[in-house]
């Protein structure tokens, strides 16, 4: 037993020794500090059989807040974002989609989860000072800007993004782009008597195209972008021509996500002012997988409207969707809060704005489409005059338009909620299969 004890001392006073005479301090054979690590090492566990029970509760998912949709009417767009190609999303709206407030960053969002696949579609110039679109700079010259609505053209032909563009020899349009768009389409309509106009890109003249046709009709040309080219122009070099826009793409997976706001808006935009060929042939041409109509901020301060017309208005709508694009998802997305200054000088919630969202909410129902509650989503009653309040501020000083940090607030509500039904419907999907699997 002695012979143990002073075997174990000098083993500590071996261990200990180094660190009280300074020449031996590189024979450290033991750092004390290292003594509780041993007491940490990972002990592996047995793999614990998943009951039915823990299975279902891990494969649960987050239900999409403020996101109706009882007829499934999404899951064409979900089953795109699933496939993972090019998902291409139409977002019409007013003020707020003009200068690309909420598109913007529901668009980020969208490319950063599932790819981007390009800038989108974008007018030939700017029909108003703060038209914008995020990540393409735009300068342009002497076009006739004719806008859907509010324009002496009758014939209806107003383009995916409810606004043409006329120009003479000396009118020119060009877009600075971020590094990766591989494809520009030119957007105009052929018509008699149609000029020419050229496409160039960083200064070398990549075709040119003839606008004449013996009637009016939508025509499209394609125009691929040579490797690192940023700055592409649009001249008139003979002639009239009419334009619309230009979509830029990359050649790649992901989304395109083109923001159509037209200042001022209502929904009688979209049921009455664009002729329904032309509108039509849009559409088809563009194949969106997701439309979004965004309107009734201007139709609130009307309440006789909201109460006799909005819903027939919105149906008519619809309707021309569908009838154009059965297949495709659509999404009704109410307006946001709108505040006005009450008798005793305080802001609240105009009275038209709850009976209009209730009533948009009936008419997705009865059409059998999403819809998307952004008025309950960003907090309900009383919401523009809490963001009036906040440091910094959330909206503008007529209580209607939000700042750019408002506006991201409701670009992140709207696309968690589509991510969220997104991944609802990859539960459905997995769970379908499973159900198969049990059958066979």
């Amino acid at each position: 037993m002695v012979k143990t004890a002073l075997a174990v001392a000098t083993f500590v006073a071996l261990i200990l020794l180094p660190r009280v005479v300074p020449a031996l301090k590189n024979y450290v054979s033991l750092d004390l500090r290292d003594v509780p690590l041993v007491w940490d090492l990972p002990v592996p566990k047995p793999p614990e059989v998943e009951s039915a029970q823990v299975r279902e509760r891990r494969l649960q998912v987050r239900a999409p807040e403020n996101l109706v949709d009882p007829h499934r009417t999404l899951d064409h767009f979900y089953q795109a974002l699933l496939q993972g190609g090019k998902v291409h999303i139409l977002h019409f709206g007013d003020s707020p989609t003009t200068g690309d407030l909420i598109t913007s960053d529901a668009r980020a969002l969208f490319q950063k989860q599932f790819g981007d696949g390009g800038a989108g579609f974008v007018l030939i110039a700017k029909p108003w000072a703060w038209y914008y679109h995020r990540g393409v700079e735009m300068d342009s010259a002497k076009w006739t800007i004719d806008v859907a609505g509010d324009t002496p053209i009758k014939d209806g032909m107003h383009g995916l993004g409810g606004a043409s563009f006329q120009g003479l020899p000396g009118a020119e349009a060009s877009f600075t782009v971020k590094d990766g768009e591989r494809s520009a389409e030119v957007a105009y309509l052929e018509q008699p008597d149609g000029g020419t106009f050229s496409f160039e890109a960083d200064g070398t003249v990549l075709g040119t195209v003839e606008t004449g046709a013996d009637k009016p009709q939508p025509a499209w040309k394609l125009f691929d972008l040579p490797a690192g080219t940023k700055k592409f122009t649009i001249r008139v070099e003979n002639g009239r021509v009419r334009l619309y826009g230009v979509e830029f793409s990359k050649n790649k997976p992901g989304v395109v996500y083109s923001s159509l706001g037209v200042n001022g808006a209502n929904i009688t935009l979209l049921s009455r002012a664009f002729n329904a060929a032309g509108w039509t042939a849009q559409l088809h041409h563009y194949q969106p997988d997701l439309v979004v109509l965004a309107y009734g901020t201007n139709e609130s301060g009307f309440p006789k409207f909201v109460d006799t017309t909005w819903a027939s208005e919105m149906k008519a709508a619809v309707k021309r969707l569908q009838t154009a694009l059965p297949a495709t998802s659509i999404l009704l997305m109410s307006p946001m809060d709108r505040g006005e200054r009450n008798e005793r000088g305080e802001i609240e919630t105009i009275a038209a704005m709850p009976r209009l969202v209730k009533i948009e909410a009936r008419v997705a129902e009865e059409t059998g489409v999403a819809f998307f509650n952004t008025f309950q989503a960003m907090g309900g009653d009383g919401t523009m005059a809490r963001w009036y309040a906040a440091e910094p501020r959330l909206v503008g000083s007529d209580y209607i338009h939000p700042m750019p940090a408002g506006a991201k607030i409701v670009g992140e509500l709207l696309y968690g909620s589509l991510r969220d039904g997104y991944n609802e419907y990859k539960l459905r999907q997995l769970k379908g299969r499973e159900v198969q699997a049990s059958d066979h």
